[in-house]
């Protein structure tokens, strides 16, 4: 498997890979169809990274670094084909991201989640994010825990 940085022909695994995760476990809000059509608007335009998984020519996995307006970066849109889970492509992505994200010179990353995701938070735990609170109104309907890694 190899890692790459957004690139325009990306977009469409971007989009199809969060749209089929969020359909399956919930719903597509407003603030998802934004970003996932316009990632240049909403992640590379303003500071933020896409980074994929390829295995040969195909992107298995995507992941966003995306800044707030206090420069906080979220990690987020982080999913993986369902074709290929169980192949700990999540994890690698993980750790790319989290290489990338101090590379950058980042501090930390904050992530919001479900608890029904134990997976996805058990693996967040694994690699040292912390759980904090969590601000009324936070940006997406389903999350329910907001973590931190600092780096």
């Amino acid at each position: 498997m190899n890692f790459d940085t957004y690139k325009p022909e990306y977009a469409a695994a971007f989009k199809a890979l969060n749209i089929h995760w969020l359909e399956q476990f919930f719903i597509v809000e407003q603030h998802d169809q934004n970003v996932l059509s316009n990632p240049a608007k909403y992640i590379i335009n303003t500071g933020g990274d896409i980074l994929v998984a390829k295995l040969e020519d195909n992107v298995v996995g995507v992941v966003a670094l995306m800044p707030d307006e206090n420069g906080i970066f979220e990690l987020t849109k982080m999913a993986v084909d369902s074709n290929y889970r169980g192949q700990k492509i999540g994890q690698q992505l993980l750790q790319f991201t989290i290489d990338f994200a101090k590379k950058k010179g980042l501090d930390s990353l904050i992530l919001y989640s479900s608890k029904k995701l134990e997976n996805a938070i058990y693996l967040y735990h694994k690699f040292g994010f912390k759980e904090i609170p969590l601000e009324q109104p936070n940006p997406y309907l389903r999350a329910d825990i907001k973590m931190q890694i600092k780096l």
